[in-house]
Formats: C-alpha cells, structure tokens, sequence
C-alpha cells in the first residue's frame, strides 16, 4: 500500500510531461518554427545567421528532436555538417545526441520503470533483463539499432529507460553507435541537403550498410565457425 501514491504521482508527472510536450510542439507548428526544423535550406540559413551561437542551437535542437520525437533529427545534422564541417559538425551533432537519448532514458526510467515493475507478468522478463549476460545483449541492441538511421532513435532510447539495462551502459552503446552514423550524415552534409528524396534515400540506405557491416561480417563469421566446430 505505501508503493501506490508513489505510482500515482509518477503517473501524474508522467501525463503532465506528456502534455508539456505536447504543447510545446503545438507552439513550434503554429509560430512556423517546425517548417524551419524541417526545411533543410531553410534551416541552414537560420543558424549560419546566429553566428558563435550557432553551435549551441544546432546541440540544443539536437536534444529537443530526440525528446520529442515528431521532430526529425536528420535535417539538424545535415546542416551541422555542411556549416561546421565533419569534425566539429559531428561533435555537436553525437553532444547533442547523446544529451537527448540520455534525457528520453532518464524520463522513461524515472517515470515508468517502477510502475511497470508492479506487472506479476513483466516481473519475470525485468529480473532476466538484470542479469549481466541479458545486459550485455541489451547494450548491443542498442548499439546496433543507433547504426540505422531508420530505426527511431527517440523510442529506443524511452524503451531502453523501461528495462533494467544499466545507465552507464546506455551511455556508451550510445556514444558507440552514434559516433559512426553521425560522422557519416555530417561528412555527406552539403550532398544531402541538396538532394532530392530518391537521392536522400539512397544515401541512408548506403550510410545504414556501411555502419552495419561489420556487425554482419562478425555474424556471418561466428555462423561459419560453428558449422566448422560441428561434427561431420
């Protein structure tokens, strides 16, 4: 019984956040701001125009694309890299990143984790999840999901707070996986902003199998070994 107002206010808290983001993402589609986040050309002149603070905006859009997560994140990071170029458009690209997915973590860890802890039927996987091994494979999901542009970088990040993988195991799966796909959108900044849609798809496709790779290399490599190892 003394575990119950605790839900409770973490629910509360939970629909207030929910709401705040809400209302802020109202506020960026009514003052236009939300055309601008997705308007690559747009966007870039927009920053170019904020001089030294510049940095900072493209850190700070970063976080808020990653919590909210109707905001896409991939135009920021293509204009960090044709404004900044690939060194120091990557830094403020995998900061800003990685502040955001370390945020989304904490919310859902904060918010939900607890509360769902109290399901007799997600006991069981929760408590498997905890063992080292489980959180080894955690941290590779991970890993291996920040390597592919398509896959939501925003709700593995509010679904990695609602296990119990370790915080400091997220944070560098996720540096890990974001440093690689970072550098590669930054580097291809100035082409994919002029790009066309078949253009632009093309070239996640491309950066998604160059990231990806050498996880497949080492899988294919692991399933030669153990038909080696089996007897004939």
């Amino acid at each position: 019984m003394t575990n119950k107002p605790g839900i409770k206010s973490r629910i509360a808290l939970g629909i207030a956040v929910l709401i705040g983001l809400m209302v802020f993402y109202w506020i960026l589609t009514e003052t236009g701001a939300l055309s601008t986040l997705t308007n690559k050309r747009a966007l870039r002149e927009w920053v170019d125009q904020l001089g030294i603070w510049g940095p900072l905006a493209i850190i700070a859009m970063m976080v808020m694309a990653i919590v909210m997560s109707p905001i896409p994140s991939g135009p920021i990071a293509m204009v960090a890299g044709a404004l900044y170029g690939p060194m120091w458009g990557t830094a403020y690209v995998v900061i800003g990143a990685e502040a955001g997915a370390l945020l989304a973590f904490c919310i859902a860890r904060k918010l939900g984790f607890e509360a769902i802890q109290h399901w007799p039927r997600i006991r069981p996987i929760l408590h498997w999840l905890k063992k080292d091994r489980s959180q080894t494979g955690l941290m590779v999901v991970v890993f291996a999901s920040r390597l592919v542009p398509f896959i939501s970088f925003d709700a593995v990040s509010y679904a990695a707070g609602l296990t119990p993988l370790a915080f400091w195991r997220f944070l560098v799966a996720t540096f890990a996986g974001v440093l690689p796909t970072a550098y590669l959108i930054v580097t291809f900044g100035e082409i994919l902003i002029t790009a066309d849609s078949r253009g632009l798809t093309a070239l996640l496709l491309l950066i998604s199998s160059i990231t990806l790779l050498p996880i497949l290399l080492r899988l294919v490599w692991a399933l030669h070994r153990k038909r080696k190892k089996r007897p004939s």
